[in-house]
């Protein structure tokens, strides 16, 4: 079976052993030289990450993300299987892909809209009715409203970890503080609204944004996860969700 075609979208965590920890650092200034040049590379954001599987203050120096919106999955292919990425697999401890499809967003990250014009499905229409699901959430935080983002934070993410729905999540990050995104990878749709709606902290964070304003830009993005694979923390969070690719049938 073929892919579908267009848009897809990469999160890649790269975890350093501790002799190469400043590696990690450094390369988030000098891998902007390479990836510029990219061919089907439309958008990418080098990142930091917070500690553990939560939004946290504190920074991890030994993990890095990249985000990447590609115009379509063999040009992503293409990029994983090139001697670069080879030799950056080379140099980490552990790296973890994701490979998405978005079926839904608005908002803008840096002015723009990576995965193209908002869009939104009504109630009717479930694009992502099955399988598990990422949500990506980025915000350009006020500096007037920092302190009542991060008192909010803990209140809004109570319950996310050991929610038997949630397949993995962390916490990346831009600019210390200002600029701060969310990734959770979700069992199924059914366990993201339990999560979100049935969660009082979580509700009032969201009213409370809209009502004090703490963002000048905020982006929300819902994808269907294609495939996944490394290691995450030792293991692979996303093996037992994702049916296997079947075996192609013997030719006569």
């Amino acid at each position: 079976m073929s892919a579908p075609a267009g848009p897809v979208v990469s999160l890649t965590l790269n975890r350093y052993g501790e002799r190469r920890a400043w590696e990690g650092f450094t390369r988030m200034g000098r891998d902007h030289l390479h990836l510029r040049g990219v061919p089907g590379l439309r958008f990418y954001r080098l990142l930091g990450t917070g500690r553990g599987a939560d939004l946290t203050l504190g920074a991890d120096w030994r993990r890095w993300a990249r985000l990447g919106v590609w115009a379509s999955r063999r040009e992503f292919e293409r990029f994983e299987e090139s001697r670069w990425r080879a030799q950056e697999r080379g140099r980490v401890a552990e790296s973890y892909t994701l490979l998405l499809r978005p079926v839904r967003w608005h908002g803008r990250w840096g002015g723009r809209e990576p995965f193209g014009p908002a869009l939104r499905h009504t109630a009717g229409e479930a694009p992502d009715a099955s399988g598990p699901l990422a949500v990506l959430t980025r915000a350009s935080v006020r500096p007037g409203q920092l302190a009542a983002f991060w008192r909010a934070v803990p209140a809004s993410q109570a319950g996310l970890r050991g929610h038997p729905g949630l397949l993995a999540s962390l916490g990346l990050g831009e600019t210390p503080l200002l600029h701060q995104v969310t990734f959770s990878v979700w069992r199924s749709p059914a366990d993201l609204r339990a999560f979100a709606y049935q969660g009082a902290g979580h509700r009032e964070a969201i009213a409370r944004t809209r009502r004090e304003g703490w963002y000048r830009e905020e982006l929300f993005a819902r994808f269907t996860v294609l495939a996944a694979g490394g290691r995450w923390d030792g293991h692979d969070p996303l093996q037992e969700a994702l049916a296997p690719v079947p075996a192609p049938a013997p030719q006569p």
